[in-house]
């Protein structure tokens, strides 16, 4: 019987050393795309997928994330003191409610199969969503909503999100292989974790979003570590799929990787021409620094 998701996952313990030294003190989750933390949009995107409880997996010097979705009294107050109503509807907008965030930590870095682990207790024993904050999908709806829309679509299982990419970089990634598709869903036939080019089944890559039985942990508490003494949540994944479904669900919109420079600038760029209060004065702007430098 299909269960609903209602918990959503978010890996939020990695140190962003590609970021320092913004990130000596920053999290590199609560960097901002225009005016919102990366993690803020990851969440929004759950949110409009129906989530009702958001789980993040933490490490040290974190805690600012915990922050950011709790109640601050004396700025609140401050607002109300000086009548910036919008913006008090702003914080209250973004704000879970009492009771559906939960923190874990993540004590050492081992990778991404063993961040979603460190949240089985709190998961239990259901479906849950697990999205990537590094990958921010610019999608309207939301790529955990067209997601939903397949696993509701075929009673269940577990549903990943992938993207074609050039072939010269399939090695880079989880690669999945098609089986036989419908509209842009498809079962998958077989995952491999970063193949050479000559050997990869598709171009077709793991984005950074999943839909997963609760029966990934049992596979994960299994898996050895591998390259980096990491615990990859592909090589569960595969042995998982032996005995359940997996689907895949090649999804309308962009995907860009804010855990990279130019991926989180060019992130900058498309949030802020989608928002009608910015986009007319900041396509000037940016016309205007291309012609200083001098063009394309």
């Amino acid at each position: 019987m299909q269960r609903r998701i209602k918990k959503a996952v978010f890996p939020v313990a990695g140190l962003g050393t590609r970021f320092l030294p913004a990130t000596k003190a920053v999290p590199k989750e609560m960097l901002t795309i225009v005016d919102r933390p990366v993690i803020q949009i990851v969440v929004d995107e759950a949110r409009e997928a129906g989530i009702e409880h958001f789980v993040f997996v933490t490490g040290r010097n974190k805690g600012v994330i915990e922050d950011h979705f709790d109640k601050q009294y004396e700025l609140e107050a401050t607002l109300r003191q000086r009548n910036k109503t919008a913006e008090i509807e702003l914080l209250a907008k973004s704000l879970p409610r009492a009771g559906e965030t939960s923190f874990t930590r993540q004590q050492e870095p081992l990778g991404l199969g063993h961040a979603v682990w460190c949240a089985r207790d709190i998961v239990g024993d259901e479906p849950f969503a697990l999205l990537l904050p590094d990958m921010l999908i610019h999608a309207k709806p939301g790529c955990l909503r067209q997601m939903m829309d397949v696993y509701e679509a075929q009673g269940g299982g577990n549903v990943i999100a992938v993207e074609e990419v050039p072939w010269e970089n399939v090695h880079r990634y989880g690669v999945v292989k098609p089986g036989t598709w419908s509209g842009r869903a498809f079962t998958i036939d077989a995952m491999v974790e970063k193949p050479k080019r000559e050997v990869a089944p598709s171009n077709l890559i793991i984005s950074g979003r999943y839909i997963l039985q609760p029966e990934i942990f049992a596979e994960i508490e299994k898996q050895e570590p591998g390259t980096g003494g990491e615990i990859q949540i592909t090589d569960a994944m595969i042995r998982l799929q032996a005995r359940q479904k997996f689907s895949g669900l090649k999804f309308a919109g962009k995907t860009y990787d804010c855990g990279d420079k130019i991926g989180f600038l060019s992130a900058n760029v498309a949030y802020g021409l989608d928002r009608d209060d910015l986009s007319g004065a900041f396509k000037r702007e940016l016309k205007s620094i291309i012609e200083d430098a001098g063009g394309f």
